[in-house]
């Protein structure tokens, strides 16, 4: 079999590299590199990528071993059929190692074609160190790393505006084009560098909050030699994901007439806040599987796709997003259902086994976060409760007394909240019970037994599930 580089395969056209990118991982390989190939191959945005190893460890090694070549494998199911494709990604250049050569990573700045950047460096990876104080020597975090690249560019350039560039990071946290920037400027002000520098860096470039969502599981480890037969080559960086793709951009208009994902068909909204759609994400898709969790394995399921193909669960997840979460969103109802549409055929792909006891973790600080404002919400709209969520609550406080139907169930979370639980279940009283755990503001920053008629639903469900398991 022949080994992946680019004298084995057909010429490749050497394209400007106009987007250096922190981070060479299978979610950006899957989702941002897989775009940007598609932008060439539909549009003329003419573009490679530059990648950038943001730690010491990683995959650069093996990139560069394949000219940066690698395939993309989409499986899953788009509009209720089966899909499954396989795309060679060119688009990438090779990886930089800033920390095998600093001054070669600074020069990188100094490219006249580059016009992006773009990271995912773990929601960790947006994060101030004092420790780094001087753009002299190489940053341990990756804000500091770039607030020295872009000052090497603002200086190659004379801090010309034409040579600013579009920041568009991919890290999962709220604002996160807004908090990168934040500490650009801590760093601009902590290593005293020219009120000049600071006047470009706000007004020369764009920081854009972002939200990306695309299951990525990444190498195929178990069919890696059955696809590695089908494209003819000894591919060993093959990533595969889900076909579903979407990458809102809060961005300047001007944004999407260079990244012109529009024209190549690709799902990438540029719009003007992105709360929304991150809102969407979290109370339908998060929502949608922490709402499931305890509910599907009370009911003896153990995987995502089982429990939404349930006829009894899948209804229960069906009506839980249609009638009890849409209803507390303000988007469009046909865009915000047709994202429902898309979440349930991405539940029910067949080429990934998702348990829900991976989903578990943590499921109380998930519950609070993506669960209870539909809730809570749906309360203040309808003035009544909204049964499914009521009964996926109780479903959870059972869930966390550690066992059900003689088996233990998944519990994991901190050991705080496990003892707490374990003290609340010494009493058989589901009233009491579901008194002290929505009481607790500690787990909810706030006392839900106040919530008018939430406890006696609670409580109710709990009996009702307790029931059932002595059946």
């Amino acid at each position: 079999m022949k080994a992946l580089n680019r004298q084995n395969i057909s010429p490749v056209p050497e394209r400007p590299v106009k987007v250096l990118q922190f981070g060479e991982g299978n979610f950006l390989r899957g989702f941002v590199d897989w775009i940007i190939d598609t932008l060439n191959d539909k549009t003329d945005f003419n573009g490679d990528i530059q990648l950038v190893q943001p730690i010491d460890k990683g995959l650069g090694e093996m990139i560069n071993k394949q000219d940066g070549l690698y395939h993309v494998q989409l499986s899953g199911i788009q509009k209720g059929v089966a899909k499954e494709e396989t795309k060679l990604i060119t688009c990438v250049r090779g990886v930089n190692n800033p920390y095998e050569d600093y001054e070669a990573y600074l020069k990188l700045a100094e490219n006249p074609d580059l016009r992006f950047i773009i990271s995912n460096t773990t929601e960790a990876g947006i994060s101030y160190d004092p420790k780094d104080d001087t753009s002299n020597k190489l940053s341990n975090s990756f804000p500091g790393k770039l607030t020295a690249l872009l000052y090497r560019r603002y200086n190659t350039f004379n801090g010309s505006r034409d040579k600013g560039l579009h920041i568009i990071p991919c890290e999962l946290i709220d604002k996160n084009g807004e908090k990168l920037k934040e500490i650009i400027l801590q760093y601009a002000q902590l290593w005293d560098l020219p009120k000049g520098f600071v006047s470009w860096i706000q007004e020369a470039n764009t920081f854009s909050n972002t939200l990306v969502d695309r299951i990525v599981p990444g190498f195929p480890k178990e069919t890696i030699k059955e696809i590695q037969e089908e494209i003819g080559f000894e591919d060993n960086l093959v990533v595969k994901a889900e076909p579903f793709h979407l990458w809102v951009i809060e961005g300047p208009e001007n944004l999407k007439d260079e990244f012109p994902t529009e024209k190549a068909g690709l799902d990438v909204l540029f719009v003007k806040d992105q709360s929304p759609y991150r809102t969407r994400k979290v109370r339908i898709l998060n929502g949608a599987h922490t709402s499931l969790v305890p509910v599907a394995y009370l009911n003896g399921l153990r995987t995502v796709r089982e429990s939404v193909e349930d006829p009894e669960v899948g209804e229960f997840i069906k009506s839980t997003i249609q009638d009890e979460i849409i209803p507390t969103l303000d988007l469009p109802k046909e865009e915000l259902e047709q994202f429902a549409n898309d979440v349930l055929d991405r539940f029910k792909n067949p080429f990934v086994k998702h348990l829900l006891s991976a989903i578990a973790l943590n499921s109380i600080s998930k519950f609070k976060v993506r669960v209870l404002p539909s809730l809570l919400e749906y309360i203040n709209r309808k003035n009544e409760l909204p049964k499914n969520l009521v009964h996926s609550l109780a479903a959870l406080i059972l869930f966390y007394k550690g066992q059900y139907n003689g088996e233990e169930t998944p519990v994991n979370d901190s050991q705080d909240i496990m003892d707490f639980f374990a003290q609340v279940w010494e009493s058989d009283d589901a009233k009491q019970v579901a008194h002290q755990v929505l009481a607790n503001k500690s787990l909810w920053d706030q006392d839900l037994s106040q919530v008018n008629g939430l406890e006696q639903a609670v409580a109710e469900q709990i009996l009702v599930l307790a029931e059932k398991e002595k059946v």
